[in-house]
């Protein structure tokens, strides 16, 4: 089984930046798409970013386009989500997910089967 660990995260002022890291227990051919969700306190967890392995292929919820960028290793296992220009609505915590959806089908929609634990990004104003 996969399994996902998140790091990175803290507590930063908004118009900062922090870059978020998930490491995969090993490279999973079966699960080359790859998001970062979030969820704050009272509100439903959201898609953040979404990629799929070895392509250019990369979605980005509009709350965040021009500000995060997603992006992997070279050997795959990791996951990052560099966070530019925070602001306090980006508190919340946030998990990376595999999923095996294909290339056409690896979106913000697809069906995440493994999750991390999550790293807490907390921005004050």
């Amino acid at each position: 089984q996969v399994q996902l660990v998140e790091s990175g995260g803290g507590s930063v002022q908004a118009g900062g930046s922090l870059t978020l890291s998930c490491a995969a227990s090993e490279y999973i051919v079966s699960t080359p798409c790859m998001g970062w969700f979030r969820q704050a306190p009272g509100k439903e967890r959201e898609g953040v970013a979404a990629i799929y392995a070895g392509t250019i292929s990369r979605y980005y919820a509009d709350s965040v386009k021009g500000r995060f960028t997603i992006s992997q290793d070279s050997t795959k296992t990791t996951l990052y989500l560099q966070m530019n220009s925070l602001k306090p609505d980006d508190t919340a915590m946030y998990y990376c997910a595999a999923s095996d959806a294909g290339w056409l089908a690896c979106d913000l929609k697809a069906d995440f089967t493994y999750w991390g634990q999550g790293t807490q990004v907390t921005v004050s104003s």
